[in-house]
């Protein structure tokens, strides 16, 4: 099974480049699954349905959530009723939407994914290693093949998870820092792993936002409102290839594509 993880989509600019080079990827790499990080993808800052349905129909088969899950109030009010949208796992019992999921694909086969929420610097859940664990395992019952994406903000806590699930998922991939990292690997037990897979958004930017407004909040201390940079755009991903019978990864290879400025 080959696997396409896109990283965070930052609003519309994110979406135009999902549009721009999704398609030709799918048909170059004979992807199978594409597993898209959606949290940014409305205004930078969280995700709407309708937004969402847009990154769909650019050819995800399934949308990861992070820390903004909650930021659109439409977005919390519709999780339980989008079934290939996942939301972190370690959050609180009882909120809206799954964090783990299969996904049936047009030949029969299926894969899991898990969405895991990152402790370090952001708002404290449930802890996201025994919530992985626990996830990885029930998926593993009905699909060898399963994708975590672990949305965090410390590295380490990122690569930590890659060697505590290092032989009983597929991969897991870092998402959240929007800056592609490049140390893609494929860990002893057959997990592939990286720390960041990066984002899908303005190329000319700071992790997606205009320069001057971050930069001066740097400066100054002061809040500022940040907004979605313009201009040309990159896509970044990675493509996983995966055993089908043991779901054991037998590559990983990142992906990037920028707009001529």
């Amino acid at each position: 099974m080959n696997v396409l993880v896109v990283g965070d989509v930052v609003g519309r600019p994110g979406r135009r480049a999902l549009l721009r080079w999704l398609p030709g990827l799918c048909n170059d790499y004979l992807i199978d699954l594409v597993v898209v990080n959606g949290e940014n993808a409305a205004g930078g800052l969280g995700a709407t349905p309708a937004v969402l349905d847009e990154v769909f129909e650019a050819g995800a088969h399934a949308v990861t959530l992070g820390n903004h899950t909650w930021r659109k109030k439409e977005l919390a009010s519709a999780l339980d009723s989008l079934s290939n949208v996942v939301r972190p796992a370690n959050y609180p019992d009882g909120v809206p939407g799954t964090g783990a999921i299969r996904v049936t694909l047009a030949d029969g086969r299926r894969a899991g994914i898990v969405s895991l929420l990152g402790r370090v610097f952001l708002s404290p859940n449930r802890c996201p290693f025994e919530v992985g664990r626990a996830e990885v395992a029930r998926l593993r019952e009905t699909t060898p093949v399963v994708i975590v994406d672990m949305h965090a903000e410390a590295t380490a806590e990122k690569v930590a998870m890659g060697w505590f699930l290092d032989g009983a998922c597929t991969a897991v991939v870092g998402t959240h820092t929007h800056v592609q990292t490049a140390d893609e690997r494929l860990l002893p037990k057959g997990t592939a792993y990286i720390t960041d897979v990066g984002m899908c958004g303005p190329r000319n930017s700071i992790i997606g936002m205009e320069r001057e407004r971050v930069i001066n909040r740097f400066l100054t201390g002061m809040p500022v409102e940040f907004q979605v940079a313009r201009g040309p755009t990159v896509f970044n991903a990675v493509l996983i290839q995966a055993d089908d019978d043991s779901g054991r990864a037998l590559a990983i290879e990142r992906i990037v594509r920028t707009q001529d400025e």
